[in-house]
């Protein structure tokens, strides 16, 4: 396995974090990115700080079960939890980005799967839907717990009442994953709201079996 190094997690990470900010992704201190750089090691934001401020003396080294491995005047984000168990589910898995984009945290609050065959793209990225895991506390064991069943089906799924999550093979892919839920989301409202989302007529199928297959092979 191929992980990244530590000086190129690190400056992934503070890249991510003023991306994700600029980007309206996150507000305030919410929010969270990890990078996977060994078998049972990561790099993840402090809590309580904004991804707009974050630097690199801030991060945290943790091991998958959350014992911190380096010397830091911060603590990690209370959803650690939730980081650990996809790269534990997961191996192939480099990164990690949980975000609070409007347009999605929306459909989240409303306990809505969205199906994402719209737009090729989307379901290629995505599969047939993007899904909603139930509601779990955030730091609590249970949302960690009601995550984990998503994991091996796509790069994303929202949050109950909280958010989303996105993974992937590289921190930027884990961006863009974000980044392109968050866009799908506000697309697919607005069709709905100009006189209903129209799925492709003919060829979504052949995206989303390359999708689920590209899972079922990770399995």
């Amino acid at each position: 396995m191929n992980y990244p190094s530590e000086y190129e997690a690190k400056h992934e990470i503070v890249e991510y974090c003023h991306k994700v900010y600029a980007r309206g992704l996150v507000d305030g201190n919410g929010g969270n990115i990890s990078c996977r750089t060994g078998e049972n090691e990561c790099w993840i934001t402090p809590t309580q700080t904004s991804k707009g401020d974050v630097t690199i003396d801030m991060l945290i080294k943790i091991d998958l079960d959350g014992n911190i491995l380096n010397k830091c005047d911060y603590r990690p984000s209370s959803e650690y939890k939730v980081h650990v168990m996809v790269y534990k589910e997961d191996p192939t898995v480099m990164a990690v980005i949980h975000a609070h984009p409007p347009i999605a945290t929306a459909y989240a609050c409303c306990n809505k799967e969205i199906d994402t065959r719209m737009i090729p793209e989307s379901a290629f990225m995505f599969g047939e839907k993007l899904c909603c895991a139930p509601y779990g506390t955030p730091g609590s064991d249970e949302l960690p717990r009601n995550i984990a069943p998503y994991v091996h089906k796509g790069s994303a799924v929202l949050m109950q009442n909280h958010g989303a999550l996105t993974w992937g093979p590289t921190l930027k892919k884990a961006y863009f994953n974000m980044e392109a839920m968050e866009t799908y989301c506000n697309v697919y409202y607005h069709a709905q709201q100009i006189g209903g989302a129209q799925n492709i007529p003919h060829g979504v199928e052949d995206m989303v079996r390359i999708h689920d297959r590209k899972y079922q092979k990770q399995q």
